[in-house]
């Protein structure tokens, strides 16, 4: 497994200093919240190490293109929420659980949308599960701006700031902060399905 994780941030950084880079962020991003299970966390994270000064650029990218894919998935709630919307949600294996989130949206629509917008749980479950409910569609927008926005400029931040060190650290605790972000992914599941 180590060797996978190191050969696997190994292709990330190599992606990320790609001259595709900002195409490949721009559409992972918009992805990552409609489709996609892979987070764009590796790749934002990438594009910043090899390049901190313009974090704060590719952090606004991804925000924005998060954003637009989270009102995609919105769309995909409200609109075709039997053909496609149930098939993701039962993808991510969130299918027991989506009537509880749902009347989250009822209830909590824009403290619900906020959470999944900042933390690594599926966003787009909680963004196509918004639409199914006709949630407020402002209120989703604006916590869904503030959680991305907060998420990705939080990583930029620290990579303009610290960016050679952190590289460093990065560089050698690959495998740490991959366990890291995995407990934190794990962790918010239980808190969304406690809370939720």
């Amino acid at each position: 497994m180590f060797n996978f994780v190191n050969k696997s941030f190994d292709w990330v950084i190599k992606w990320a200093n790609s001259k595709y880079s900002l195409l490949a962020l721009i559409i992972f991003s918009f992805l990552e919240s409609s489709i996609s299970p892979f987070p764009i966390d590796f790749l934002l994270t990438a594009m910043c190490i090899s390049n901190p000064r313009m974090s704060f650029v590719y952090a606004s990218l991804a925000s924005l293109f998060s954003v637009l894919g989270g009102i995609f998935s919105y769309v995909i709630g409200y609109l075709f929420m039997e053909s496609i919307g149930l098939f993701i949600i039962n993808f991510y294996g969130y299918g027991i659980e989506f009537e509880s989130i749902s009347s989250s949206f009822r209830n909590y629509n824009f403290i619900a949308t906020l959470i999944s917008a900042f933390s690594p749980v599926p966003y787009k479950v909680f963004a196509i599960g918004a639409g199914a409910v006709s949630a407020d569609f402002i209120e989703f927008l604006v916590a869904s701006a503030l959680g991305r926005s907060a998420r990705f400029l939080l990583n930029a931040f620290l990579f303009y700031v610290y960016g050679e060190k952190l590289k460093i650290y990065i560089d050698n605790n690959k495998i740490l902060l991959t366990i890291i972000f995995f407990i934190f992914l794990i962790l918010g599941i239980i808190l969304i399905g406690v809370f939720f």
